[in-house]
């Protein structure tokens, strides 16, 4: 995942709180990685397309941006 082009959530907040995810997946083989914005280097979570989608989706994502 080092090689991977990075970009910060347009749910992030002004904050200090964001996230940031990769596109570079999805197309190939359907997954979503993010990562802390502050801790690049440190752990990563992938989601499948689909769940990323229906977690934005939820609003519930709007809890962690607040």
């Amino acid at each position: 995942m080092s090689n991977l082009n990075w970009r910060k959530s347009s749910y992030s907040g002004n904050g200090h709180e964001c996230v940031e995810v990769s596109d570079d997946l999805i197309k190939s083989d359907g997954l979503v990685p993010v990562r802390d914005s502050k801790n690049p280097g440190g752990p990563k979570a992938v989601f499948s397309e689909t769940a990323w989608s229906a977690f934005i989706q939820s609003g519930y994502a709007r809890e962690f941006a607040a």
